[in-house]
């Protein structure tokens, strides 16, 4: 496990050459990443979310394609379709956007219903269906979706059982003073983009994502997970809760935390870190408490202070 942390290191200071600053952020992606999870990037234009996905495809040597998500994008623009071959009559496969390892759903709430939900089946079973047939999408399969926060006329609020499908929902946010001055040299002449080069292959990111998997969660652990979740069904300022899914997907995140941090098992501290990006999004807020500005984050916030740590890693 010793190898983790340095390939991590390197990782990120890639990624970092397009992206100033935020490493939680790159490693909260590199954790969905290795636990073959999604991410819903919810923020502002301009803060660099379409960069992060192409800087972290770069990165790690794997195939990316962006889908500029506007209400004429059909779900057969997604999955693909079959069309006939004009030399023997035969129907033929055409392979729909999602057809790569990371895929960049830009602006996802921009279409309609329809076309998100032809993006589930890929996201949950990690293959598509068309015509009756199935195939399988590439591995390693991240979707990274970005939606504004701000701007809500022409939109399609994207409906819970999609929004359950991520794994978290992060936030880049604005940069600090200094960091905004390094943005300006760096792209003052050039986009550092262009001149990136991966640090590792798809097919690493593959093997590790089978080690991440076997990272060990101990009972202790699981129970505290469980507690964690439960609780926010019976939060005061909660009408729905976390579903087994998102306690299922707390676990997975806090074994990437624990993989990327170089170790074999997880501990409290793991499941405490991604607790917040994992949960948040699945709670649906009572509208009495969002008029008191009770945010989502703040009921997963007040669940952890709740909420005791195993004895035993105390």
């Amino acid at each position: 496990m010793s190898d983790i942390p340095r390939l991590v290191q390197e990782i990120k200071q890639n990624v970092q050459k397009v992206i100033v600053g935020k490493d939680d952020v790159i490693e909260l992606m590199l954790i969905a990443l290795l636990c073959e999870g999604h991410v819903l990037i919810e923020d502002v234009p301009g803060v660099g979310k379409t960069s992060l996905a192409s800087a972290l495809a770069r990165s790690v040597g794997c195939s990316y394609r962006r889908i500029q998500f506007t209400p004429d994008v059909l779900p057969s623009d997604i999955t693909g379709f079959s069309a006939p071959d004009l030399k023997t009559g035969a129907f033929e496969y055409r392979p729909g956007m999602v057809m790569s390892q990371i895929v960049l759903a830009d602006e996802i709430n921009r279409t309609s219903p329809k076309t998100q939900s032809s993006l589930l089946e890929a996201m949950e079973e990690r293959q598509v269906t068309v015509d009756g047939v199935t195939r399988p999408v590439p591995r390693p399969f991240l979707v990274l979706a970005t939606q504004n926060p701000v701007e809500y006329i022409g939109t399609y609020p994207l409906p819970e059982a999609q929004l359950d499908r991520f794994l978290m929902r992060v936030s880049i946010g604005y940069p600090s003073l200094s960091q905004q001055i390094d943005i300006l040299t760096r792209y003052a002449h050039d986009d550092p983009r262009e001149t990136l080069t991966p640090v590792t292959s798809a097919d690493e990111i593959a093997r590790l994502i089978t080690r991440t998997r076997a990272v060990h969660c101990a009972p202790p652990i699981k129970e505290y997970i469980a507690s964690l979740t439960a609780r926010t069904r019976l939060h005061e300022h909660v009408s729905l809760g976390v579903s087994p899914r998102g306690a299922l997907y707390l676990m997975r995140a806090a074994q990437g935390s624990a993989f990327i941090a170089g170790r074999d098992y997880v501990i409290p501290d793991d499941v405490q870190k991604v607790c917040v990006p994992v949960l948040s999004h699945r709670l649906m807020v009572r509208p009495e408490a969002r008029i008191r500005d009770m945010t989502a984050e703040r009921v997963v916030q007040s669940v952890m202070a709740m909420t005791d740590v195993p004895a035993s890693y105390r």
